[in-house]
């Protein structure tokens, strides 16, 4: 039985396929979409990007902090090199008639300290003074050693000589066979070391000479140093030798001295004034001719001025976050001002992008920068691939989806970590290279991914 639900039914079929059949062909429908002309709209929006935002002050505070632990670090190495190592503590082994003068900065050093084993004779004696003394008092000592010396051993003697100083030895080998010996002036302890380790190279020393049967040998001085007198026997048999050493030095003139302290008291101390030019001179007796002495041994040490090293820190410290923060503030101001408008002015100007017709929150996103119609198209079951070929390509050269730097590749590529797709993948690698920040958004970018569409 048929009634009029029946004959409605039918009629609504015929007119669908009615319709059906009379719909345009699918090129029709891309000729009509391209003749259609773009629809203007008025948006009106203005994004402000700022380089002051949460992530890149967070950032900013964390280099900064950074780099203060590593100005604070160096502060502190430095500190302890001066303590330790330029100002550190040194043990001074003086010949007699030495005339040694310290100098040492005022503002890092507080006190110079001398101290020496107690001895009951005449020792060492430490001079203060306002400013460096003269070097004008002339003296001439003599010494004469008779010694005797072991197969493949040395006999040294130590003495600190001012600049216009002058040496000359004097020997007589004693050896039945003229065995000869090795006479050296070496100029500081590691000289004297190169030449015990190697006594047959002659250019480790200041003066090295082959002596046998007698003779004399003359050096002068040029620069105020410890200078040793050496003797080795390299022969095989022991060999004895006289020498006679006639000295010429140079020493401080230390009658102007407004601080004098023995040595035989075991520890003297001299404290130094922060403003002014203060100086110290460490001298010591003749030698004695009764008596064969090696000298003396006293270790010198300086007494840090702890109140430079901490205003220092502090000041250095404080000088920093000054520094820092006004970068801070000076690249907050530039943040403020780095804002772009677009829509305000469209009366104006032209945008060089035409504005999009969907969610503009979308726009320059990776995720959302594969088309809705894309999806659209995998929805319904009848569209064809020729409809889905057509609609790439009218994506592909709508200009939205092209390239924002060339304008001639589509958008194939997004920022990372922040995700915009504003240019394709040549352009942002090369945005990557050169500013390293993406165009959106101002963030650092990481890496540049390429979209691959199938």
């Amino acid at each position: 039985m048929e009634g009029p639900s029946s004959d409605n039914y039918r009629s609504t079929s015929s007119t669908e396929v009615a319709s059906s059949s009379s719909s345009p062909p699918p090129s029709h429908e891309h000729e009509n979409l391209q003749q259609q002309p773009p629809q203007q709209q008025s948006i009106s929006y203005r994004v402000n990007i700022s380089i002051s935002d949460a992530s890149s002050s967070t950032e900013m505070r964390d280099e900064a902090w950074s780099c203060l632990v590593v100005l604070v670090t160096f502060w502190f190495f430095a500190s302890m090199t001066l303590i330790l190592g330029f100002y550190g503590s040194v043990n001074l082994h003086l010949g007699p008639n030495c005339s040694r003068l310290l100098q040492a900065s005022s503002f890092f050093v507080q006190d110079i300290k001398v101290r020496a084993d107690a001895e009951p004779t005449p020792g060492p004696m430490l001079y203060g003074f306002s400013r460096p003394p003269l070097l004008d008092v002339e003296t001439t000592s003599s010494e004469t050693h008779n010694v005797t010396i072991p197969i493949n051993f040395h006999k040294e003697w130590i003495y600190y000589l001012n600049e216009g100083s002058q040496i000359n030895v004097s020997y007589s080998v004693k050896s039945k066979s003229s065995y000869p010996l090795s006479l050296v002036i070496a100029k500081g302890k590691e000289s004297l070391i190169e030449w015990i380790e190697d006594p047959s190279y002659p250019n480790t020393t200041l003066s090295w000479n082959i002596i046998h049967g007698n003779g004399c040998i003359q050096q002068e001085i040029v620069k105020p140093s410890d200078y040793y007198i050496a003797v080795g026997n390299l022969n095989a048999q022991v060999v004895e030798v006289q020498l006679d050493f006639s000295i010429r030095a140079l020493l401080y003139n230390t009658t102007r001295a407004y601080y004098k302290c023995s040595l035989n008291h075991n520890l003297c101390g001299l404290k130094l004034f922060i403003f002014g030019a203060n100086a110290a001179v460490l001298a010591t007796p003749g030698p004695e001719q009764d008596r064969e002495s090696d000298g003396w041994y006293v270790k010198l040490s300086y007494g840090p001025r702890w109140v430079t090293y901490f205003v220092g820190s502090g000041g250095m410290t404080i000088i920093i976050l000054l520094a820092f923060r006004m970068f801070s503030k000076f690249q907050n101001t530039l943040g403020d001002g780095t804002g772009f408008q677009v829509g305000d002015s469209v009366p104006d100007r032209t945008p060089l992008l035409m504005h999009k017709d969907d969610d503009i929150s979308s726009w320059g996103s990776s995720y959302d920068s594969v088309s809705h119609d894309e999806e659209d198209l995998e929805d319904r079951p009848g569209a064809t691939s020729l409809e889905a070929r057509s609609l790439k390509d009218v994506e592909t050269n709508t200009p939205r989806r092209l390239c924002a730097i060339c304008y001639d590749a589509p958008r194939d590529s997004f920022f990372l970590p922040c995700g915009h797709c504003a240019a394709c993948f040549t352009c942002g690698t090369r945005i990557a290279e050169d500013a390293g920040a993406c165009p959106i958004c101002r963030r650092k970018m990481k890496k540049v991914r390429k979209i691959f569409t199938v």
